[in-house]
Order: structure tokens, then sequence, then C-alpha cells
């Protein structure tokens, strides 16, 4: 059987440009397996049925070494247990003429070295590029808070009924179990944000 993995990091990704060329690779929708989630390891719902669905002489598309993952280590790993475990192939669109897993397996043992060599060199840079947009991600943070972006939940602050109960909490005509149940707070966030009332 041919099949297709396609992987997004984010919801927010479309992953239409990755299913369309395998469609026009004659790929039917039942044998497409689509993740949206980090690349970072190999634990993705999607990835791991296709892996249970692999047999003998299948194939899989990729549009890119990346879209597998961007771990250096686990891609090759993932590759070769694909590959000479289950004995399926892969082909990666995007360097076809290189990463034909079909054609490695017909050189003999010289393919098994150049295979090795290239997967290597392809899957550190996929990891170091994961390296580099972790990076870009923190430097952007920090950038951003110092101009004075906030990062978490926007402060929603207390509603006059929600004082009310605080203030009757804090006279001790409740406790603080109904005072959160009255509230609707949860313990972290009562404490919290009783904390800032008393300040007023």
């Amino acid at each position: 059987m041919i099949f297709g993995y396609a992987r997004v990091s984010t919801a927010e990704q479309s992953v239409e440009r990755q299913v369309r060329k395998f469609e026009d690779l004659g790929i039917v929708p039942d044998c497409i397996f689509i993740d949206k989630s980090s690349g970072k390891d190999f634990q993705r719902e999607q990835y791991q049925v296709l892996k249970l669905k692999l047999r003998e002489f299948d194939l899989v598309y990729l549009d890119s070494l990346d879209r597998l993952g961007r771990s250096y280590d686990a891609i090759q790993d993932e590759w070769r247990h694909i590959t000479h475990v289950i004995g399926a192939d892969i082909v990666v669109l995007e360097q076809e003429a290189l990463f034909d897993s079909r054609k490695f397996k017909a050189m003999g043992d010289i393919g098994k070295v150049l295979e090795t060599q290239f997967l290597s060199l392809l899957s550190y840079i996929a990891d170091l590029e994961r390296k580099k947009l972790l990076t870009r991600q923190r430097e952007g943070i920090e950038v951003a808070k110092s101009k004075g972006v906030r990062f978490g939940r926007p402060y929603k602050p207390l509603t006059r009924e929600q004082e009310r109960i605080i203030g009757e909490w804090r006279e001790g005509k409740i406790s603080a179990v109904d005072a959160m149940r009255l509230t609707g707070l949860k313990k972290t966030a009562f404490y919290r944000k009783a904390k800032k009332y008393e300040g007023r």
C-alpha cells in the first residue's frame, strides 16, 4: 500500500499543500495521515497509527524530512525502523533524487553507507533548524517582554459580588471553601485575587 504522512507544528497551520501533493500521487484520503503537533518527538497519534498499519513493501511519502521529525537521533532511528525493521520504504518528495529508500536498498552495502551519510546530514540540518526556531522564539518573547507585552491569560478584575464575598470571608462570616464556590474561583486564583483585594 502507499501512504502519505503530513505534519505541521500547530493547529493553526495548514497541511493543504502537503496533502495536495499526496493526492496528486494517487494516494487515497484513508491512507493520508496528518498530525498537528511538534516534531521534537514521535509520540504523535496519527504517526503511531501509520506505523501500526505499515507492512513490508509498503511505501510512505513525506513532503520533506522535517515533516517526519526534527530530532537528529530520533529521525535516524525512525527511518531505520520503518525501512529495515518493518521493511517498508520512504520517499522524501523535496529530496526525491537523494531520499528514496528503495534506491539505497537496490545498491546493496554501498547503499547502506550512502543512506546513513545522507540521512545523518539532513537530520542534523532538521534538528539545527528546530533549535534555531526555539532560539528565535525565546528572543522574540524577551524583546516583547522588554516592551511591556504580557503573556498568558489577561487579568480579570474582581466583580463587586466577588469583592463582597471575599470581604465576608475576611471577616470570618463564611469559610474559604464557600467563598471559592460562591466566587467561582479555584484555590490558587482565589488567594491571589484576595491578596490583591486586600491592598485596596
